[in-house]
């Protein structure tokens, strides 16, 4: 795949204005009070980061192409296997030993053919996590491991780019979105990674597709600045009893990654 010449955009690019079919099709979404055209056209000049893209990252690409944000670059590594199915809603059963990435960005397509789509048949790691992050305005973390999740925080900060993290794990799943020099940093959340944490975890579609849909409307509201994120706010729910609590979150001055920041961000 050669998705990785084309991240970088060069030079800017010109505003793009909504189309007659843009405003058809988008009609709805417009009528909320605070977005109309204007928020639809920052959608549509916006670009976004998300790692990765299965069950909770898939949905969350899935619903921001939904809604006419203009280009995503989505970072994922790997072949399908049967234990993905049961949650990542942009594969099918016939692609089983094919490579994910392939059929997320073919089933984006499907639902929106004027989004540019930059897939990567990569996860996040240290060494890619820079170039990752500069080629989009916004960064959505769905990554399961924290070595991906660091990396990403890690650049985020020092792009300053907003950051929306999104995580489950069985009936619970957690959301936060971190500004660089406005809100605390994944690091502040977490200095270390959890020493319990592992790769493969209990997870049904329903509740990675419940954070999902909060994951892009997060990054819906930070990108046309539409009501009030969740900035040093830590949105958490259990799924058993549909409880949430909502957690104010401090930055940390002695954090490693963004204890020097200055200034309110670029959120």
């Amino acid at each position: 795949m050669n998705a990785l010449k084309n991240l970088k955009r060069g030079t800017p690019q010109p505003t793009r204005e909504l189309t007659d079919l843009d405003r058809a099709i988008y009609e709805w979404q417009m009528w909320i009070p605070g977005f109309g055209e204007e928020g639809q056209r920052k959608l549509k000049n916006a670009s976004a980061l998300i790692s990765r893209c299965g069950g909770l990252g898939g949905l969350v690409a899935y619903e921001l192409a939904a809604a006419g944000v203009g280009r995503l670059v989505l970072y994922h590594g790997g072949n399908l296997m049967p234990g993905d199915l049961n949650r990542q809603l942009l594969m099918t059963r016939d692609w089983l030993g094919k490579p994910r990435i392939e059929s997320i960005a073919r089933r984006i397509h499907e639902l929106n053919p004027d989004v540019e789509i930059v897939a990567v048949n990569e996860n996040i790691s240290p060494e890619n996590a820079a170039q990752a992050v500069s080629s989009a305005d916004i960064v959505i973390d769905c990554a399961p491991l924290f070595e991906e999740r660091f990396a990403m925080n890690r650049e985020a900060v020092l792009q300053r780019k907003p950051m929306i993290e999104c995580a489950m794990y069985g009936l619970e799943t957690h959301i936060t979105t971190f500004v660089p020099g406005k809100t605390p940093c994944l690091r502040c959340l977490y200095p270390e990674q959890p020493q319990a944490w592992k790769r493969q975890f209990p997870v049904f579609g329903a509740v990675s597709g419940s954070v999902a849909c909060l994951g892009a409307m997060e990054a819906i509201k930070v990108i046309s600045h539409l009501g009030e994120p969740l900035y040093s706010i830590l949105l958490s729910m259990n799924l058993s009893n549909m409880s949430h609590r909502r957690i104010r979150i401090s930055r940390n001055p002695e954090c490693p990654e963004c204890g020097g920041i200055q200034g309110t961000g670029g959120a």
